[in-house]
């Protein structure tokens, strides 16, 4: 009896009976299909770390609130008071909480998304599903902050004196439009921090800096003088929200003719730049 061996290796096996790595990239159009197919668990995840996330915690969920306005009153403080910005400011209240509130929605996703495939890596190499759905779920789950936040501004805003109009409604496609952005963002700083962890450590530095570019306790256009600084400063996409919220929730502030313009090119842009820089190392999560 005569015995054949093969010498042939994993690669060619594999080629010759049709298979592929399970971790390989699929074509654009499949990855997308298959996180549409998941919306249910990235909903479901984000909430379950939403209602987790302050368990241990004395006061639970009310920090999602509590921390922006803790911010806001040291702003106000400083910026307010000691640097007498307010007097230049119609309701200076309302204009600073809600620049805190929005910038904060802003920073706490580049945050959670550099960690979230970093902290993830457990499930990443148990399971096999579409890695984006990770730092989807990480910009849901500050959305989901968000609009908890969004109840206590608005009372706010309503205590400070400002009349309810129908204005407040652009508060909906204001924030639909940085979430947008927001996800990009987030799918960007997670492939960044897949590959640097060390990232995490310096965003504080970068989200200060961008938190003083914003205008969050100041106006722009009273403070810089330099007119090409001044336009940088007022078309960065974090100033672009928050001049559209406070647009909508203030009576007498006006955003910048062309925000609107801005805020759809940056949620656009921000998105699909993110979204394409995450999906193209998809295999590469994980590993090492």
């Amino acid at each position: 009896m005569t015995t054949t061996t093969t010498s042939a290796s994993p690669a060619e096996l594999a080629a010759q009976y049709g298979l592929a790595p399970s971790s390989a990239r699929p074509p654009l159009g499949d990855y997308i299909r298959q996180l549409w197919q998941r919306r249910h668990f990235i909903t479901a995840f984000a909430t379950s770390r939403t209602v987790t996330m302050y368990s241990g915690a004395r006061l639970g969920q009310l920090w999602q609130v509590l921390t922006p306005l803790m911010n806001a009153a040291v702003y106000y403080l400083i910026f307010g008071v000691l640097f007498n910005t307010k007097h230049n400011i119609d309701n200076f209240t309302a204009f600073l909480v809600t620049g805190v509130f929005v910038m904060s929605f802003c920073t706490r996703s580049v945050t959670s998304g550099a960690r979230a495939i970093s902290g993830n890596l457990a499930m990443i190499r148990a399971l096999h599903f579409p890695r984006a759905t990770l730092p989807f779920s990480s910009t849901i789950v500050e959305l989901q902050q968000m609009l908890v936040s969004m109840v206590v501004l608005c009372l706010i805003v309503l205590a400070t004196g400002e009349p309810l109009t129908w204005s407040w409604l652009l508060v909906v496609p204001a924030l639909a439009l940085q979430t947008m952005f927001n996800i990009g963002l987030s799918l960007t700083m997670a492939r960044i921090g897949a590959t640097i962890p060390d990232i995490s450590q310096l965003l504080p530095f970068i989200t200060r800096v961008w938190l003083y570019f914003s205008g969050v306790f100041f106006l722009i256009p009273q403070r810089v003088h330099n007119p090409t600084m001044r336009e940088i400063m007022m078309a960065n996409p974090a100033s672009v929200y928050i001049e559209l919220v406070r647009d909508a929730f203030i009576e007498r502030h006006d955003a910048p003719h062309h925000a609107w313009q801005l805020a759809v090119a940056w949620a656009i842009v921000g998105f699909v730049v993110g979204f394409w820089y995450f999906w193209g190392a998809e295999e590469k999560y994980g590993r090492g």
